[in-house]
């Protein structure tokens, strides 16, 4: 079977412009692409013929001889040893091209973190500072020192020594990326010669050895604001390392980690503090007083026969809400003592005590309980 006039495979007339040609092409490898149509072996073969017509008709030389001899002049090995027949090498060429079309030059901002030719983004740095639950109470201004690659004064972050230019790689072009060819794929990566900078540096600088970048130690003051949690991040635009090339910087991000407290736990804005009441206070009440984060006291009111585990809200008395105007709670927690190192006379009063309180059931909880277990005793023996 004869092959059909590469012009009529892409729809196109004899003039058409290289523009015209790669917009018709798109728009059939589009509609004809295996991975749309996995069902039609019909459009696999359609678009191994749209793919080889293209590769032939964009390059001027053999479009120049396909309109001189047709499909002759690459029969044979001719014209550079091209085959006919839509062969693998054809699909990958063509389909190169229009991947550019579609994506975007390799050399280019595809990558997201390049700019200009050899351009970088500075990495992200990351700084663990911690804090007290004061610190975090009030809010503070730290310092904080961090080790870092800043931009190197002497080229200005070119890398190039004062009066020398970086040159484009000649590897790559100065895109930074090179191509390889896979069976049907184009397969693209990282330039080795330039690390994907796409320009090398053949009179480097003498102070950053061609880096364009130095290692440093910063100081940077930080303000951490009121009502900071643990885990939270605060973000430092611009501080992370220098970019590479004159590329931008990066960002620093602190993470803050607040220290346990001896005193209080904290939940969200609310705080937590357990205080020990001895047994005689807790039996027949009293008053205790309680400490405030901001150093202040607090007077609590205990009633007779509280129990280890009451809780008493102080409002207002917690921590503040990041980037509100509001607090969260303080509570008290009463954890009843049980007295030590009884004396001999200490110890005849509490035996008193124990001899009066069977008949007059001081201990209801206690009571209350043992009731129950005497009840599933019976239960499980009966």
């Amino acid at each position: 079977m004869s092959k059909r006039d590469f012009y009529d495979v892409l729809g196109v007339s004899r003039g058409a412009s290289a523009d015209e040609m790669k917009k018709a092409f798109r728009t059939l490898a589009k509609e004809l692409h295996p991975d749309r149509n996995r069902d039609n072996p019909e459009a696999e073969k359609k678009f191994k013929e749209v793919s080889e017509a293209y590769d032939t008709l964009k390059d001027p030389q053999k479009r120049a001889a396909y309109d001189q001899f047709g499909h002759a002049a690459f029969e044979g090995g001719g014209f550079g040893g091209q085959r006919g027949g839509g062969g693998q090498g054809d699909f990958a060429s063509a389909f190169a091209d229009v991947f550019d079309d579609l994506f975007g030059q390799f050399g280019g901002q595809r990558g997201g973190g390049r700019g200009q030719a050899g351009q970088m983004r500075g990495a992200d740095l990351r700084y663990n500072l911690s804090i007290s639950l004061e610190d975090a109470f009030v809010g503070k201004q730290a310092t904080i020192r961090v080790p870092t690659a800043v931009l190197c004064d002497s080229c200005n972050g070119s890398g190039a020594e004062k009066g020398a230019e970086p040159e484009n790689c000649g590897t790559c072009a100065g895109h930074g990326k090179v191509r390889a060819q896979q069976g049907f794929f184009t397969i693209e990566r990282t330039c080795p010669s330039c690390a994907g900078r796409g320009q090398v540096i053949k009179n480097p600088c003498k102070t950053c050895n061609g880096a364009g970048r130095k290692r440093e130690e910063r100081t940077l003051n930080v303000q951490i604001p009121k009502g900071v949690e643990d885990g939270n991040r605060i973000r430092l635009a611009g501080e992370g390392e220098a970019g590479v090339m004159g590329g931008p910087p990066g960002d620093l991000y602190i993470f803050i980690d607040i220290e346990s407290h001896s005193i209080f736990k904290r939940e969200g804005p609310d705080l937590f503090c357990r205080i020990p009441v001895p047994m005689d206070l807790a039996a027949l009440g009293g008053h205790i007083e309680a400490p405030t984060i901001d150093g202040g006291r607090a007077r609590v009111a205990i009633p007779a026969g509280a129990q280890s585990g009451k809780q008493f809200r102080l409002r207002g008395k917690g921590m503040p809400v990041l980037r509100q105007n509001r607090e969260g709670d303080l509570y008290i927690e009463v954890g009843v003592e049980t007295p030590t190192n009884l004396t001999k006379r200490q110890k005849e009063l509490l035996e008193e005590f124990q001899k009066i309180g069977e008949s007059n059931k001081n201990s209801p909880e206690s009571d209350g309980f043992f009731s129950q277990v005497k009840e599933f005793w019976g239960r499980m023996t009966s």
